[in-house]
């Protein structure tokens, strides 16, 4: 059952877990989103967190079980592009618990001075990602640290909440884009919505260049990819998980895949739109429904904005209509 990873009594009795450091995320309905979509659109602001990003519910959560569970746990290490190292980061120095990160070589710069700042160990190897995760585990291993995987059903109960406030906020909501990384958002919100016995549609969004979720969902099996060659990289995966991937078949409606230049105009149509900063992953829903904006024009929608980390540089791209990293590629510009 696509549910079965949490009850909705686990979800409220994290809330107060969250709360104490998490304030309620709003969720507005931007008129010029509507306009320009012809949906009746509501924006999860998951970029409104200590970290600018929804991963902090999860490492709040994992956190205090671990505290509670493993008292003397010497420490934690974890593989991350960023939010979820900076949610760990954060959850375990309030808990009082050492933590490693590590990332890959070429990550964002700004993201890595944020997880050193909210105190993490901070080490760079590997080319990607999936990479990363690998020496992460060895690394657990030689300090007898916990390894903490960046999809867990901590992890999935902590994220839930947000989607938890969003259904108890708005009513009736038609569909809900979510962005997938490793999966730990879009498998809350279908639990969540599984719990509530609600009829709203959930549709994952990856990018086309780091494309694994949907041809695993395609499949029916994980299907690993060569690359995630996305400057997105909230959604820069290779090998999706397997108990994610079960609960995204049993409840997503379908995956969206957007490219490179939808996710620059999306960026900067939040920015033009909303004034709001989101980072590659945070837009990936708005240029999913921009893409399928006749078919869901009329109807109400969420969408997840899961996190505003982008670095200065790869937003003046942006802002100049380039994909970060690609100088040259100008996008062209989608009417209102």
């Amino acid at each position: 059952m696509a549910s079965a990873l949490f009850t909705l009594a686990e979800v409220e009795s994290a809330l107060p877990i969250v709360r104490a450091a998490v304030p309620p995320t709003p969720q507005y309905a931007w008129p010029q989103l509507a306009v320009r979509t012809g949906a009746d659109v509501f924006v999860k602001h998951e970029n409104h967190t200590p970290i600018g990003a929804f991963k902090v519910r999860g490492g709040l959560v994992y956190a205090e079980r671990l505290r509670r569970e493993q008292p003397q746990v010497a420490g934690i290490v974890s593989a991350t592009r960023g939010n979820h190292g900076q949610s760990l980061a954060f959850a375990a120095g309030r808990a009082g618990i050492a933590v490693v990160i590590v990332v890959p070589h070429g990550n964002s710069v700004e993201k890595n001075a944020a997880m050193r700042a909210f105190g993490a160990e901070l080490i760079e190897i590997g080319r990607d990602f999936d990479e990363a995760k690998e020496h992460a585990a060895k690394i657990a291993r030689q300090r007898g640290y916990v390894f903490t995987p960046a999809f867990h059903r901590d992890l999935v109960i902590g994220v839930a909440t947000y989607a938890y406030e969003f259904f108890a906020a708005v009513r009736d909501l038609d569909t809900v884009y979510v962005p997938i990384g490793l999966g730990s958002g879009i498998c809350g919100v279908i639990g969540i919505r599984d719990a509530l016995g609600l009829a709203t549609r959930v549709v994952g969004v990856v990018a086309k260049n780091a494309n694994a979720y949907a041809r695993s969902f395609a499949a029916g099996r994980v299907i690993a990819t060569d690359t995630s060659d996305t400057f997105a990289d909230g959604l820069a995966v290779r090998v999706p998980d397997a108990t994610a991937l079960a609960v995204i078949r049993g409840g997503a409606d379908r995956i969206v895949e957007v490219s490179e230049p939808e996710l620059v105009e999306a960026i900067g149509i939040y920015f033009r739109d909303t004034h709001t900063l989101a980072e590659g992953a945070g837009a990936a829903p708005l240029a999913a429904l921009i893409k399928e904006r006749d078919r869901m024009r009329g109807r109400q929608v969420g969408l997840i904005m899961t996190g505003q980390n982008i670095d200065r540089a790869a937003m003046l791209d942006v802002l100049a209509g380039h994909v970060p990293g690609q100088p040259g590629g100008v996008t062209p510009h989608l009417p209102v």
